[in-house]
């Protein structure tokens, strides 16, 4: 069987229309149909029906689906051991993190693996990780950085391997000219229950984070008026006295005249960021990519070293 084709069919069972398949792969929708009419005759069994205006995979369809999903982590494993026997560090390592995570942690793995590796090729996105997780386990992307809360624990899907990389305080960003910025100490949750706040976008870790720590620790529902998955934007936001926000060092600027940034009182919030990786053999490349992100996590921890 036509490994190319059996990774059509895990598109199609991942993201559900041929649609989507298209858009991940590239590829225009006659072409993703055209692949999966071949893959049909090449097994000699019917593996769609129609749903709609579309199709989905029928029994045999989704049978053949969870044994492509075997064949192609094999073939991965294989390619990996085969790189790693020939001791060449080279080829191509797809990652993607949120917008700080890419600042902070990702660009400057690239910058210094060009210099160590200089053929691996490293690219990069900014994704938060509900997007990325389908194309991660369908071997679209390698490696992504992810983030978690306290309260708030990602799933951990069967098939990927997730890795705490860093570990932070979440701390109030009140514009200069707030009335609680006025002292250097902590500020209660309690007492923003009349301001406007920012987070991200809808479905985010982020997102339900603040609104969970609000009813948690300040006993309401908080005025979150502002979305965006930009933390330059939240900043911003947090600047012009639109807003309030809570968020983590990586994620601040340090020494910013025009932002208070304040401990929590009474409660210690804190945020992981997480590599999530497939759980098969890595190629010699991720693994040095991999170390370079987490030598530059504790880099930022530990800025002394």
């Amino acid at each position: 069987m036509d490994l190319r084709r059996l990774r059509f069919l895990r598109e199609l069972e991942e993201r559900g229309t041929l649609g989507a398949v298209a858009a991940a792969l590239a590829y225009s929708p006659s072409t993703v149909s055209q692949q999966l009419a071949l893959l049909e005759k090449e097994v000699g069994a019917t593996l769609f029906e129609k749903a709609g205006r579309g199709v989905r995979l029928n029994d045999a369809g989704r049978l053949l689906a969870e044994h492509a999903r075997v064949l192609l982590a094999a073939a991965e494993a294989a390619e990996a051991d085969l790189a790693a026997l020939s001791g060449d560090i080279r080829g191509t390592v797809r990652a993607g993190g949120l917008q700080s995570a890419a600042r902070r942690l990702l660009i400057p793995a690239l910058a210094h693996l060009r210099t160590a590796h200089p053929r691996v090729r490293v690219e990069i996105s900014e994704l938060e990780l509900e997007q990325a997780l389908p194309g991660l386990r369908l071997g679209a992307a390698d490696l992504v950085i992810g983030d978690e809360y306290d309260g708030h624990p990602r799933p951990r899907p069967a098939g990927l391997r997730f890795t705490v990389l860093l570990e932070e305080p979440l701390r109030l960003v009140l514009p200069a000219a707030h009335p609680l910025a006025g002292s250097p100490g902590p500020v209660a949750l309690a007492a923003l229950r009349d301001d406007i706040w920012t987070a991200s976008a809808e479905g985010t870790g982020h997102h339900a984070m603040v609104i969970g720590t609000c009813r948690a620790f300040g006993d309401y529902e908080p005025d979150l008026r502002h979305r965006s998955n930009d933390a330059d934007v939240q900043l911003e936001l947090v600047r012009a006295g639109a807003a309030v926000a809570l968020l983590p060092p990586l994620a601040t600027p340090v020494g910013d005249p025009t932002l208070a940034i304040r401990d929590i009182a009474a409660v210690t919030l804190r945020r992981r960021l997480v590599t999530v990786t497939r759980d098969t053999p890595p190629s010699p490349a991720l693994t040095a990519f991999h170390t370079e992100v987490t030598t530059q996590a504790r880099r930022f921890a530990h800025p002394s070293r």
